[in-house]
């Protein structure tokens, strides 16, 4: 059985909707935002699905240590935004999904938690995610920071994918920054080995050629979703996260960490025009939420200012962002707890 198989949706997913009419939307190669309306997903087709006989389609895994890029990356691949990126280091939590349908060829790519050694059953959590991720996919993307380099954990994780028999290309990410800046390339280790690439999500040098090795490798295939769907998150887990961004930019040290985000309501029926959103900030400990919370309110008002923000250019409506914070001592530390979450 293909790998990609099991990402096979049977019918419709509710995460799609009419493809929206414009064929143009993508060509400027500038990343955009996604249309939503009620009841899930507008999304711009590059070109109508081409025969399934000439088709290719796979799951493409983009795989790699904390802060190597992978979640902007993801991004500038979708050709939109749908990760959160901030600057910290193991912002991403879950896999994400997220499709892009072309006129030969359907890619689901899958963004990942960055691989790392530490402890607690959210750690545990992102691991599994990530490690299911190298299971599940056609292609692998092992992404290098090139102003690292080749790190002994790559060699690991290399070995791993070599085992399983998955076609894998190296890509360095931040190739835009000056070459003072960042590390040989390609690699030593991997000279004789994948395809080496050098990119840059910031400004798509080596998308294109990206795409093209990505391409190479995909096993051929009918699409394994419909042609207008963009992800299976639902919207008010992709809302969560936008406000998990806001935290992660605007609260400093280890606090970010501490903190999830839970979306109790998500309304979008009440008026056309309107959603109505009211989430939880868990933290873990009663100064923590003092933190939170700041002098007179000032810092969730300004966190939820920011995620509002960002929530409207998502659903493309006016939103009612309502934040709470609340102390949930274990919330890291019980599975089931970190699953209903999302964070999985």
């Amino acid at each position: 059985m293909r790998a990609a198989s099991r990402w096979k949706s049977a019918s419709r997913s509710a995460h799609s909707a009419k493809a929206w009419d414009a064929p143009n939307a993508r060509q400027s190669g500038k990343p955009h935002w996604p249309l939503f309306a009620r009841g899930g997903v507008h999304l711009a087709r590059d070109a109508p699905v081409g025969a399934a006989a000439a088709y290719r389609s796979g799951v493409v895994a983009l795989l790699g240590l904390p802060n190597a890029g992978k979640s902007m990356l993801f991004n500038r691949l979708l050709g939109q935004k749908l990760a959160i990126v901030t600057p910290k280091p193991q912002t991403t939590r879950s896999r994400l999904l997220g499709i892009r349908t072309l006129e030969h060829a359907q890619l689901l790519f899958l963004d990942t938690p960055g691989l790392h050694e530490g402890k607690g059953e959210l750690h545990a959590s992102m691991q599994r995610a990530s490690s299911a991720a190298v299971e599940d996919c056609d292609v692998a993307l092992l992404l290098i920071d090139s102003t690292r380099g080749w790190e002994p954990a790559h060699g690991a994780l290399a070995a791993r994918l070599a085992s399983l028999g998955r076609p894998w290309l190296v890509v360095g990410t931040k190739g835009d920054l000056p070459r003072p800046k960042r590390a040989v390339w390609p690699p030593r280790e991997v000279r004789d080995g994948p395809p080496a690439l050098l990119v840059s999500a910031r400004s798509g040098a080596g998308i294109r050629a990206l795409f093209s090795a990505i391409l190479t490798h995909l096993p051929p295939g009918p699409p394994l979703r419909g042609s207008d769907e963009l992800t299976d998150r639902p919207l008010r887990f992709l809302a969560g996260e936008l406000v998990r961004e806001a935290v992660f930019e605007q609260l400093r040290e280890e606090l970010p960490y501490a903190v999830a985000v839970e979306v109790d309501e998500y309304d979008e029926t009440t008026r056309s025009d309107l959603v109505r959103i009211r989430a939880n900030l868990l933290v873990r400990r009663r100064s923590q939420k003092s933190i939170v919370v700041g002098a007179g309110g000032e810092r969730i008002r300004s966190i939820g200012i920011q995620a509002r923000h960002e929530i409207e250019r998502l659903v493309e409506r006016k939103v009612h962002l309502d934040l709470w914070v609340k102390v949930e001592e274990d919330w890291a530390e019980q599975r089931r707890r970190i699953e209903a979450l999302g964070y999985v």
